[in-house]
C-alpha cells in the first residue's frame, strides 16, 4: 500500500541518478551522496513546508550568521535494509527528541516531530535503492540545521534550513583503536553545549585528537574539565568500561551526549544478565584495573560504528594494553544491536521503525 508521507511535501525528483557510478563493494564513510535530500526552511517566524529535491549545492549570503556564530546542529542516523528488502530506522524519534534539545540550547527553532520523521520516511522511500546490503554497511543519515539569517551582530539568527542528506557507507572503523587519555584539553565544560550534537564540538575536538594521532593514537579518551581525573567520553562516542563482569559508563550531563546507541547497550545488557553501573569513572580506577588485570575490555559506543573496541590506551607517557579475549561483552552487545536493526531477531523494545 502507498504511504501518505509525501501528502504535504513537493517532491522534486532528479532527471539523472547517480547510483550506477557508485562502487557499493567500496563505500568509504560518508564520501558519496545519494540522489536526494530533503530541505525545509525557517521564515517568519514558522517553519515552511518540507521540499525533497535533487541532492545539490546551496548558496548563502556571507554574513549568513552560521558563518559568524555557530548556529549548526546534527543528528547521525542510519537506515537498514532486511533479507527481503524492506527498509528500516532505528528510534528516529529519539534523533528528533534530541535534536529539538540541541536546537533550544543553541537559541534555534525547534523543528515539529512530523517534518523530522514523514520526512525522512517519504525521502527513504525515494533513496531505498541506495540503502547497501553488505555486512556492515548501512545508509548514514544526516540530519542537520543551521543559520540562514544575515547580520553581524551577535545575536540569534531570524532564519534557519534544515536539511536531511543520505550517504551509503561501509563500516565505519576496521580494526581496534589505540586512544589517549587527555590531560589538558577538554571537549566541554560545566554549564556548556556538551550535551548537544553542536557542530563547534567537534571542531574543537579535532586539534587534540590530531595531537594524540601525531603520537601514534587514533583517538582521545576525554576527562572532565576540571581536575582530568575522570573519564568522559571516547573520541566523539559514549565510552564502556568492563572490569570484571561488570560494565561501566558514566553518567550524562550538561558535558556528556545522551547517546542512543549507549542507552541501548544499556538495556540489551540488562536482559542478558550483565552487570551495569552508571557512575563516575576516574582515571586511577582505570590504570589500576589495568595493571590488576582486572580491566577486561574498553569500547566507544555510537551510530556510526556501534561499538568501536579499544586495544590500548595511554596516560602520562606511559601504554596500557587490553587482553585479548574470545568473546566480549562489546561484540556480543554489537551484534544484538545490529541484528534488531537489520530486522534478524525480534525486536522486543519497539526500537526498530519500518519504512517501506
Amino acid at each position: 500500500m502507498a504511504s501518505n508521507y509525501t501528502e504535504n511535501f513537493t517532491v522534486e525528483k532528479c532527471k539523472t541518478s547517480k547510483i550506477n557510478d557508485v562502487d557499493f563493494d567500496d563505500l568509504k564513510f560518508g564520501s558519496v551522496f545519494s540522489d536526494h535530500m530533503l530541505v525545509c526552511d525557517y521564515k517568519n517566524g514558522t517553519w515552511e513546508a518540507p521540499k525533497i529535491t535533487p541532492y545539490q549545492a546551496i548558496t548563502l549570503e556571507p554574513s549568513s550568521k552560521i558563518f559568524h556564530y555557530g548556529q549548526s546542529i546534527f543528528e547521525g542516523m542510519k537506515a537498514y535494509k532486511d533479507e527481503n528488502g524492506s527498509v528500516f530506522l532505528f528510534r528516529p524519534t529519539d534523533n528528533c527528541k534530541r535534536l529539538n534539545i540541541s536546537a533550544k540550547r543553541l537559541a534555534m527553532p525547534e523543528l515539529p516531530e512530523a517534518y523530522f520523521i514523514d520526512g525522512l520516511k517519504a525521502l527513504l522511500e525515494l533513496e531505498k535503492d541506495w540503502i547497501p546490503t553488505a555486512e556492515g554497511s548501512a545508509l548514514y543519515i544526516r540530519p542537520f540545521m543551521f543559520a540562514t539569517g544575515q547580520g553581524f551582530h551577535a545575536s540569534p539568527a531570524d532564519s534557519y534550513k534544515f536539511i536531511i542528506a543520505c550517504a551509503p557507507s561501509g563500516a565505519y572503523f576496521s580494526g581496534q583503536v589505540k586512544v589517549l587519555i587527555e590531560e589538558q584539553y577538554s571537549r566541554s565544560a560545566n554549564g556548556g553545549v556538551g550535551f548537544a550534537k553542536a557542530g563547534g564540538n567537534y571542531a574543537g575536538q579535532f586539534y587534540p585528537t590530531q595531537l594524540a594521532k601525531d603520537k601514534g593514537y587514533q583517538q582521545v579518551i576525554w576527562t572532565d574539565d576540571n581536575t582530568h581525573d575522570y573519564i568522559e567520553e571516547a573520541g566523539a562516542m559514549n565510552i564502556f568500561v568492563r572490569i570484571n563482569d561488570t560494565l561501566l559508563t558514566v553518567p550524562t550531563n550538561d558535558r556528556i551526549l545522551d547517546g542512543i546507541t549507549r542507552k541501548s547497550i544499556l538495556s540489551i545488557a540488562e536482559a542478558e544478565g550483565i552487570k551495569t553501573e552508571v557512575r563516575k569513572i576516574k582515571v586511577s580506577e582505570l590504570i589500576e584495573a589495568s595493571e590488576n588485570g582486572s580491566l577486561k575490555e574498553l569500547f566507544g559506543a555510537g551510530t556510526a560504528a556501534v561499538v568501536s573496541p579499544i586495544s590500548g590506551f595511554g596516560f602520562k607517557g606511559q601504554d596500557y594494553e587490553l587482553p585479548k579475549l574470545e568473546n566480549t561483552y562489546g561484540a556480543l552487545l554489537k551484534k544484538r544491536i545490529t541484528d534488531i536493526q537489520t530486522n534478524k531477531v525480534d525486536d522486543p523494545y519497539g526500537w526498530r521503525v519500518k519504512v517501506c
